[in-house]
């Protein structure tokens, strides 16, 4: 294992490409806007709802200011809607995703949600987005593993990731992250210079090959100089 977690052995993909997320957001607000189908739901039900659960039984606040950064449909947010949670936003590169999340939003009466175009690797916008709010939890489901497959020649797009998670967030603020992807070691790994461990979400396990894994990984991140 290299000393970044693994970066290196990953290669470019069409899936970390703004192209590919374009076309596939215009074809699901097409899909929505013609028969209602709100598109796919991103590692699935049971890892949105790990999540959701652990905000709520975690204790937080309901007023909290919550970040989901690559919102997609805005499923998430809208999850933790149902369950109270007030101060949401989500952010998406796609202007699609964003229309999609917005109509469907509306149409479950929620509003109040905000939704913007931002990409979490433009530290300008990540800076004005700052400068009208801190957040005390931002989520990414899905949304490291795409910029990981962004362009492996730019290793500096992760470093630029984090930085920029650490600007949108509260002293102590926490990320909660889901990806299938990387490991719980390697994600550590690659956030050890921003963030600490504070709990990792248990997923449902398999066995292949005489070996033990799980499919998807969430961690509950806090930055490291919370206590400073």
């Amino acid at each position: 294992m290299s000393d970044d977690g693994c970066l290196a052995d990953f290669n470019s993909s069409a899936l970390g490409t703004q192209e590919y997320w374009d076309e596939a957001y215009s074809r699901e607000l097409k899909n929505y806007n013609e028969v209602g189908d709100v598109g796919e739901l991103w590692f699935g039900e049971e890892a949105q709802d790990r999540m959701v659960n652990w905000l709520v039984k975690s204790g937080r606040s309901l007023s909290d200011h919550i970040l989901d950064i690559g919102c997609g449909n805005g499923m998430l947010l809208l999850a933790l809607r149902e369950e109270g949670f007030s101060n949401l936003t989500g952010i998406d590169y796609s202007e699609s995703a964003i229309q999609l999340s917005r109509n469907i939003a509306e149409k479950h009466g929620s509003t109040d949600i905000i939704f913007q175009v931002s990409n979490i690797l433009n530290p300008d916008e990540i800076a004005t987005l700052s400068k009208k709010n801190l957040y005390d939890v931002c989520l990414d489901k899905g949304t490291y593993d795409a910029i990981s497959l962004r362009d492996v020649s730019q290793p500096d797009d992760n470093k630029i990731y984090c930085q920029n998670i650490k600007t949108l967030l509260n002293k102590d603020g926490i990320l909660i992250i889901t990806s299938c992807n990387w490991t719980r070691e390697q994600l550590e790994l690659q956030f050890r210079h921003d963030f600490e461990l504070v709990h990792e979400l248990p997923a449902p396990k398999f066995t292949f090959g005489g070996k033990t894994g799980q499919t998807v990984t969430t961690l509950i991140l806090r930055r490291r100089d919370y206590l400073k």
